[in-house]
């Protein structure tokens, strides 16, 4: 780290007075943040995020045309937050008036890229799992999470307040083409035998446009977008749904329903059960009576499908062009995923163009 960036740092916490506050460096995640954990001379622990600005390209401008976003960048034509300080914010505020466990916002400075937040612990979800904690709790507290989160009004276009306003954009065409084309993108650079050739790009577009125009008509509630175990955080000392501390939720976009429940249920990095996956759905069907069973389901198997062949081509991506062998894996069980999902009978055009254009060896 510059000590340009030590020094604004220095100065922000001084502004707030932890300037004293001893300073812990936690392990990072793939993005461009870096987080500490503070321990002040009075109270309780909390964390330090840092978010250099402009690390990464722009946002997305919330009236930015198709050719804007993509001339922007990804972020911008996937809808992603960049990184932003003030999308953070602003999420957490919301999350909060839901009455769910985001941190409290302690101090931020949106234009240096900074924030103080509350610490919420070291519980993650999948750390307690391996620990020999019963799973069972754990995700019918973060089913009931998302049951708060859906039961709400239709969320604003604008979050949070004048001091860290955020647009809440829908998870639309283009950003749902960019996540399901990153799987014919990679993950023949990973699988040579997988080589799709221009029919097959034609007839992959045709299976997943009617889709991606149904998961933008009913993108209706705020989707956290990356809810899985190692984002949710196990704090039991608290009540109902609170019991889940939420981190990571700054991309936040307006989606369908079903896109944070397979986020949870087909988690790249812990295998989540058959067993589990249904007593998971069929808690949160009890909790929405009034869903028509049938289309809930398909369009879970139908978005979870394009989720995980996503999630194939991210991490494709990460082993081939990132060198991080480790995300290879993980892609057994994604198959097992999607090979549950695209079993749907719905769903026999997508389960027709996988079993004719992807091998058995580039299944793996």
């Amino acid at each position: 780290m510059s000590s340009d960036r030590e020094a604004i740092k220095a100065r922000f916490l001084d502004r707030h007075g932890l300037g004293a506050a001893r300073r812990q460096p936690l392990t990072g995640d793939a993005s461009t943040r870096a987080y500490e954990r503070l321990y002040p001379a009075d109270g309780p622990s909390l964390i330090f995020m840092d978010q250099p600005p402009k690390a990464e390209t722009a946002p997305c401008p919330p009236q930015a045309t198709v050719e804007e976003r993509r001339a922007l960048g990804f972020n911008a034509a996937y809808r992603l937050a960049s990184g932003r300080v003030d999308a953070f914010v602003a999420c957490a505020r919301y999350l909060k008036d839901q009455g769910l466990s985001a941190p409290e916002i302690v101090a931020f400075d949106a234009g240096a890229g900074l924030a103080v937040l509350e610490d919420l612990g070291d519980g993650l979800f999948a750390q307690e799992i391996a620990d020999g904690h019963d799973e069972g709790p754990l995700y019918d507290a973060a089913i009931d999470a998302l049951v708060v989160l859906h039961a709400a009004a239709p969320p604003p276009a604008m979050l949070g307040g004048e001091d860290a306003a955020w647009p809440l954009l829908s998870y639309d065409q283009l950003a749902l083409t960019m996540a399901s084309d990153l799987f014919v993108d990679w993950l023949p650079k990973l699988r040579p035998g997988f080589a799709p050739d221009a029919a097959a790009l034609v007839a992959w577009e045709a299976v997943w446009t009617p889709i991606r125009s149904q998961a933008e008509a009913e993108a209706e509630v705020f989707c956290h977008r990356d809810y899985h175990a190692e984002n949710l955080i196990w704090l039991p000392t608290r009540l109902g749904p609170a019991r889940v501390g939420l981190i990571d939720f700054q991309d936040a976009v307006k989606a369908h329903r079903v896109w944070d429940l397979s986020m949870l249920l087909h988690d790249a990095r812990r295998q989540v059960t058959p067993e589990r996956e249904a007593v998971a759905l069929e808690r949160y069907l009890a909790a929405h009576p009034g869903l028509d069973r049938g289309k809930f389901l398909s369009d879970y198997h139908a978005l979870g499908a394009l989720n995980v062949a996503r999630i194939i081509g991210i991490f494709a991506r990460l082993v081939v062009r990132d060198g991080k062998p480790k995300y290879e894996g993980f892609l057994p069980r994604l198959w097992g995923y999607l090979d549950s999902c695209i079993a749907d009978p719905a769903l026999g055009p997508l389960k027709d163009w996988f079993d004719a254009h992807v091998p058995a060896e580039a299944r793996r």
